[in-house]
């Protein structure tokens, strides 16, 4: 791993990039290393003088991507100050963020989900906790649910916000407006509180 963190960033980049893309695209089993080589512009050895192995290319994708995941949420912090709906948005702009700046790595956390090769299961374990515990700062938090008008379910209505800021998240392409888009987003979810919470 030494001698991989010790290239040139921009060599550095080209390798990950085509790993997730490949891993994105066919998954752990079906992607092959000499693939991921070519596609960086390398020799298939030294993917094996770097990482030693298939997986641990894949373990070290997984830790590259937690640890930016992490980093940009320390900007996010303000989250943890507003209520459901305005986690919601913000929440939904930092996903788009990620998504704008790191499309290969996008492409790759959707597979993680999917993913069901057992070789990679515990690295996925640890992809998957970092990410519930970011969903967990944006639902309901104790106490919130007060905020709803009588007989709404709080279980129904974060269902609906994810469903809703899931489909924004996946139908969003690099060629529209991040802020238009959470405009958008933000005036939908400000429309929702409106109709389910108290005044």
């Amino acid at each position: 791993m030494k001698k991989f963190l010790s290239l040139p960033q921009e060599k550095q980049s080209r390798i990950v990039t085509a790993a997730m893309t490949l891993f994105g695209e066919v998954g752990y089993k079906k992607a092959y290393i000499s693939e991921i080589a070519m596609s960086a512009g390398i020799s298939k050895a030294l993917i094996f003088h770097y990482f030693s192995s298939k997986r641990g290319l894949y373990s070290y994708l997984v830790y590259y991507t937690g640890k930016i995941v992490m980093t940009e949420a320390q900007e996010k912090r303000e989250m943890l100050s507003k209520d459901f709906f305005e986690r919601a948005v913000i929440s939904t702009k930092f996903r788009l963020t990620i998504k704008s700046r790191y499309p290969a790595m996008s492409k790759f956390m959707e597979s993680v989900y999917i993913e069901d090769d057992r070789e990679v299961a515990s690295d996925i374990e640890r992809l998957l906790a970092i990410a519930t515990d970011m969903h967990t700062k944006v639902d309901l938090a104790p106490g919130e649910e007060r905020m709803l008008k009588s007989g709404v379910d709080p279980s129904q209505v974060v269902s609906l916000v994810d469903k809703y800021t899931e489909g924004v998240i996946s139908g969003w392409d690099s060629n529209s407006s991040i802020d238009e888009t959470i405009r958008e987003v933000s005036g939908c979810l400000s429309m929702l509180k409106h109709n389910l919470c108290n005044p």
